[in-house]
Parts: C-alpha cells; structure tokens; sequence
C-alpha cells in the first residue's frame, strides 16, 4: 500500500514539474500538494516535491505561502532539502529592487490577433513565400602562382629571434645558477 502512494505521489511530482515548465502554476500546486500528501512530508520525494511547492507558489502568486514553506523546510530530515529550502527562503525574503520605468519593457498583449490574423491571411497582399531552387555559385578557381616572381629573399629575421631566444635561455640558466 506505501508502495503505491509512492509511486501515485511520484507521477502527482512529475505532473506538477510538467505543468510549472508549461507555466500552469495553479495545477502545478494542486499536484505538488497531492505529492506531498501522499509522499509524507519528511522524505526525501516529499522534500523535492515540496522544493518545486515552493517555487510554484511564488509563480502563482502565492508569497506567503511560499515563505512559510521555506521556514518548514528549514526543519527537514534530508540536509538537501534544508539547504535549499533556505536558500529558496533568502531569495524570497530579499527585498525588491526599485526599477524605473523606462527601464522596462512593456509587451503587449497579442492574444486577440492570433484570432483576427485567421481570416485575414487569404486576404494578404503579399504572395506566400515559395522555395526557389538554391542557384549553383561559381568555384572560384586560384590562379597558380609563378614562384620566379615571389621574392624569397632571407631577410634575416629567423636569426634575430633564435638570438634572442638564446640570449633569453642564457639569462636564465645564469640566473638560476646565482
């Protein structure tokens, strides 16, 4: 029988995660709180499931609840879940910052128009795209270079750098040596 709530409260944890990633935070409580029923609230599955509880919560709107958690957390059996609910419960408490309004960016609702843009796409004065075939580039082809007109003089720089190389190296030796 625990076995079964075990595994009833893993699949409520799993539908909780799943429905916080998809920005559902009201069923993301109510199956995290079936979790953590069904778990117990000190195991180690109802310390994780009560870890996302938390942060459900405080997506949902929900402070209060998320803060009072935090402080219950604090007491947990599994040193994981303590750590974590506290460092959940600093952030929490961490006073909000003063953001001015032109530093803000405002996004406007568009849930209307994904319904208004239906009918009106056949109506577009723009024709739909269409793929066009890639157009073959040319091969830039390299000229062969004449090497008689290449100046490769030595211009003496590889044996001013072996030089200093040297000079260098010998420094060193000499200086380690005193």
């Amino acid at each position: 029988m625990a076995e079964d709530n075990t595994e009833l409260a893993r699949e409520q944890y799993q539908a909780g995660q799943a429905a916080f990633e998809r920005g559902e935070y009201r069923r993301s409580v109510e199956f995290l709180e079936k979790a953590v029923n069904l778990a117990g609230q000190n195991s180690t599955l109802g310390g994780e499931s009560q870890i996302w509880l938390v942060t459900a919560y405080q997506a949902n709107g929900q402070q209060t609840e998320a803060i009072a958690l935090c402080e219950q957390l604090q007491n947990h059996p599994n040193l994981k879940t303590r750590k974590e609910g506290s460092r959940l419960l600093y952030i929490l408490k961490a006073p909000e910052l003063k953001r001015r309004e032109e530093w803000m960016t405002k996004i406007p609702d568009l849930s209307g128009v994904a319904d208004a843009e239906e009918p009106n796409k056949a109506m577009s004065a723009y024709p739909a795209p269409t793929a066009r075939p890639a157009r073959p580039q040319p091969q830039a082809e390299l000229e062969p270079i004449d090497l008689s007109q290449v100046d490769t003089k030595d211009n003496g720089f590889i044996w001013v750098a072996l030089g200093v190389i040297g000079l260098i190296l010998g420094g060193l030796v000499w200086l380690s040596q005193h």
